[in-house]
């Protein structure tokens, strides 16, 4: 366990001080960190924060060679074989996968195959949801931010699918509405 000894976190059998390395591969991640520096701080925690070029970023992350990092793990909306990269205990063993956390538990891994072989839509739903929950309730991950929105700024000659509003959108997905694309040509002749 940990103990506060003045205004610093120990552990109560050594003394060692609770401290550990951000590893960031950009200056422009150090805005985002450093309010979170200071909170440790407060809390008896000394983090500080090492910015390195990307080269060895990508080497130290794939050797597991950090304290810390602010990964992103990007998902679709149909889970499946890269649910084995991220959080099964075969995949923390494998130097450059993407379990990150180094996750080691059964029930994750049975669940990752689950969601693997959901035969049905709806499966895959309560199934990935029980994966969730699991992943959420161990608490590995301290989260630094979040944007509900994707932000665009596109001419108005684009044609959006239905439903993006609710699922968001990718640039891959717009098309050139042609009707929307004369307006826009009027527009800017008239401007000019």
């Amino acid at each position: 366990g940990w103990v506060f000894k003045g205004r610093q976190l120990v552990d109560a059998n050594t003394g060692q001080p609770f401290e550990f390395e951000i590893l960031l591969s950009s200056q422009a991640f150090e805005r985002v960190v450093l309010p979170f520096v200071r909170n440790l701080k407060r809390l008896g925690i000394t983090a500080t924060i090492r910015v390195v070029d990307q080269s060895q970023y990508i080497n130290r992350v794939r050797r597991f060679d950090f304290d810390m990092i602010i990964p992103v793990w990007g998902q679709s909306e149909s889970p499946g074989n890269e649910q084995r990269e991220m959080w099964t205990s075969a995949a923390a063993k494998r130097i450059g996968s993407r379990n990150y956390i180094g996750i080691q538990d059964p029930v994750i891994d049975e669940l990752v195959e689950l969601v693997i072989q959901a035969p049905t839509r709806e499966e895959l739903v309560a199934r990935t949801k029980a994966l969730d929950y699991v992943l959420l309730s161990h608490n590995y991950v301290i989260p630094q931010w979040y944007l509900n929105a994707d932000r665009y700024a596109v001419w108005d000659k684009f044609g959006w699918p239905p439903g993006a509003k609710l699922r968001g959108v990718r640039p891959w997905m717009l098309w050139v509405d042609p009707a929307k694309a004369a307006r826009l040509r009027g527009k800017i002749k008239s401007e000019n």
